[in-house]
């Protein structure tokens, strides 16, 4: 699933432009083509093919995994989930097997949300706070402080990776990043929340905002998805790299199933704490 970094890049492109692409600041939508109705969320078809029309894109921005695109009216947001991806083409192009909205564009262009798996979804509405409102702090910004997750995780008794993937509790982090950034801090993820002292409340601060910059800086991490132009993947420490040694000491990189999902640590630099549940 795209995460925080991927769906940044992803924003940025289409607001700043992107090579020979332009940005779609200040472009009018023309008309709307929605190839599979279950990628709607809301409102009904008929509703949104009527209300979008007409609309100019006033800003593009990323909260969480969502991507969000204000409109004249409304805030347009859309969640790529297991395999969704978004770009602009010429409104000339073919269209493709798995596009599922189409929005054509001024300026002859037209946005494209395409997705194989079929579980992205996409909202127009007034009131963004109502689908966004649940959303945990942005990592990245600047009142996410070491003071404050450190509050959050002696708040909860949890096992740290499945709590640090919960988007109620920090909002972007995903299977990849979590594992980098655990490792790099030295914790196992099965670590309980409320065990941690200040000080490695501090170094996962500090490693979960330096995997996910990083990662946007190489455009995000093209691995287990569709999503295209990202090189991070080359410069993982532990995500996806079972059996190969670890970068730091050597260990074979070790790889468990925590929460239902595939969870990668180094036995040595990650150990394991004796207070796990």
């Amino acid at each position: 699933m795209p995460e925080l970094p991927e769906v940044e890049t992803i924003a940025n492109n289409l607001r700043n432009g992107s090579g020979d692409q332009p940005s779609l600041i200040g472009c009018e939508i023309r008309r709307a083509h929605l190839l599979w109705e279950r990628t709607l969320a809301e409102p009904t078809i008929d509703e949104f093919t009527k209300r979008v029309v007409g609309q100019v894109i006033q800003a593009i921005g990323r909260r969480g995994k969502f991507m969000y695109f204000n409109l004249t009216k409304d805030t347009l947001l859309v969640h790529l989930r297991m395999s969704g991806d978004v770009w602009i083409e010429p409104i000339i192009a073919t269209w493709g097997e798995h596009y599922r909205l189409m929005l054509e564009l001024s300026e002859g262009m037209r946005l494209v949300f395409s997705d194989t798996r079929k579980f992205g979804r996409v909202w127009l509405t007034e009131k963004p706070d109502l689908i966004l409102g649940h959303l945990g702090p942005e990592p990245l910004d600047d009142a996410f402080t070491v003071q404050k997750l450190f509050e959050g995780l002696q708040r909860r008794h949890r096992q740290l990776k499945p709590l640090l993937l919960d988007q109620t509790f920090i909002a972007g982090l995903g299977n990849i990043y979590t594992d980098e950034a655990l490792h790099l801090a030295g914790i196992h993820p099965l670590t309980i929340s409320e065990t941690l002292t200040i000080e490695q409340a501090e170094r996962l601060w500090f490693s979960i905002r330096n995997v996910l910059q990083a990662g946007i800086q190489r455009n995000g991490t093209s691995i287990d998805w569709v999503y295209r132009g990202g090189d991070y993947q080359n410069y993982l420490r532990v995500y996806g790299r079972a059996g190969e040694p670890c970068k730091e000491c050597g260990t074979p990189i070790e790889r468990m199933l925590v929460g239902q999902r595939g969870t990668h640590f180094c036995p040595q630099c990650q150990l394991n704490p004796s207070y796990q549940d």
